[in-house]
């Protein structure tokens, strides 16, 4: 399942638990992405600043700046970036989050999840951006 194409494609992971972070960035530079972490929204708006992404992996749940604000600030910022982010949350959420991940219309990956659950998710949602 590497990553064939020419240029390697950017992944930012917005994850607090550092252990996921690590797990998710070993992961996906397995599979032949360059991929950042980021343990707050805040920090990923200062990295996104700096450098754009193929795709964003944002956990809802952060501290500082969590990860709907994130994505709205992604809608304002940088529209075109919108399209390429995959949320990450615990199975257990409340009827606001899922309404919002609802209407945001973004694939969502489930934690706890797999390598080779998140290793699809996110061959998944590069191949809708391409698109």
């Amino acid at each position: 399942m590497k990553n064939s194409t020419t240029k390697q494609k950017r992944i930012l992971v917005v994850e607090d638990e550092a252990v996921i972070g690590q797990l998710c960035q070993r992961i996906l530079t397995g599979e032949g992405f360059e991929v950042n972490v980021a343990g707050d929204g805040k920090v990923a708006q200062d990295m996104i600043k700096k450098q754009p992404y193929d795709l964003y992996l944002i956990d809802i749940r952060l501290p500082v700046l969590g990860g709907k604000e994130l994505y709205v600030w992604l809608q304002e910022a940088y529209p075109e970036s919108v399209g390429r982010v995959v949320f990450a949350t615990g199975s257990a959420m409340g009827e606001d989050t899922q309404s919002f991940l609802q209407n945001s219309g973004r694939q969502v990956l489930t934690k706890p999840f797999t390598p080779e659950e998140l290793k699809v998710r996110i061959t998944q949602a590069l191949k809708t951006v391409e698109e």
